[in-house]
């Protein structure tokens, strides 16, 4: 039973962790479009990289109608689904304790 317990807090670690490198790559790239860095334009690897991995994650929430002028909301709707799909995932690994 102790076993169980431990994997489960190490599931409910790597969970959080992982959900912590989403977030702070969505934050980089939100940055780096405000200061106009895009990696068509700078043929950037990495960036390139950045720029595959978060658009996984934003392209649903872009093709939703949350623009304001030059102002583009979804990625704070991309930020709140992410929070509550961390949260009943961690939610769900607790019952199992």
């Amino acid at each position: 039973m102790v076993v169980m317990q431990e994997v489960v807090r190490s599931l409910i670690a790597l969970v959080d962790n992982v959900f912590t490198v989403i977030y702070s790559l969505l934050v980089i790239r939100i940055v780096l479009s405000w200061v106009g860095v895009h990696p068509y334009t700078t043929g950037n690897e990495l960036l390139s990289a950045l720029y595959q991995v978060t658009d996984v994650i934003l392209r649903p929430f872009q093709r939703l109608p949350l623009r304001l002028g030059m102002i583009d909301f979804s990625p704070i709707v991309a930020f709140i689904v992410l929070q509550l799909l961390q949260r009943l995932i961690v939610l769900g690994l607790y019952h199992l304790l």
